[in-house]
């Protein structure tokens, strides 16, 4: 694990909305720890060092609270709907070589053949790995691809030591014509023509029953 992930942590007394706006004005972010059976641990993290390493999906957290060390993966994070403001995170404790079930954001590199489309029809894949080598996407090549390719979960390379959780059927990207897509375009185009029209036919159905 990144030595940038690592954070001291402070033991949390005080709570209620009061007590987290004060610890929010001070630059710092309450959080509560729980997992493994302990009893919840509530705690006090600089916010700064939180925003940077929240940067990466599903971060893992190698925590120091009161000079013990606590890996923890984050759970959930809250935000100021405006603001868009961490006002919370929850944390669940992990442990090194314990593996945990994760959503892993899916990132297209490279240009498929020319006259084709892309289309992406997973964004993440749900993988069991390693809690302390979670990666941060998983990376699909489709540099050159031609028209009726298809990739599958099945298809994706996972890191070492993980394994998929997902249906490996499940499609995560197919290769189009871009005729094809237009095609496509054009028959929604149509359908709503034909909606349009028949809505206006049945305003001036309307019109009629009324005068």
């Amino acid at each position: 694990m990144a030595d940038d992930n690592k954070l001291t942590a402070e033991a949390r007394t005080s709570f209620g909305k009061g007590a987290a706006r004060k610890i929010r004005a001070t630059g710092k972010i309450p959080a509560v720890i729980y997992g493994h059976g302990t009893e919840p641990q509530h705690v006090t993290l600089p916010g700064h060092e939180v925003s940077l390493i929240l940067r990466k999906a599903n971060a893992v957290f190698d925590l120091d609270i009161d000079g013990k060390s606590q890996l923890a993966l984050v759970k959930d994070v809250q935000k100021d709907p405006v603001k868009q403001i961490i006002e919370h995170l929850d944390l669940i404790i992990v442990r090194k070589g314990e593996k945990v079930t994760i959503d892993i954001p899916v990132h297209l590199e490279g240009e498929a053949a020319p006259g084709t489309t892309v289309n992406q029809d997973a964004n993440t894949l749900s993988i069991e790995a390693e809690a302390t080598n979670i990666p941060e996407r998983l990376v699909i090549s489709i540099e050159g691809l031609e028209e009726g390719t298809h990739i599958t979960a099945a298809d994706v390379t996972l890191p070492a030591g993980s394994s998929l959780i997902s249906d490996p059927e499940l499609l995560v990207v197919g290769i189009v014509g871009s005729s094809e897509a237009d095609l496509g375009e054009g028959e929604e185009t149509t359908e709503e023509a034909a909606s349009d029209e028949a809505a206006a036919s049945g305003d001036a159905a309307d019109e009629a029953a009324a005068e």
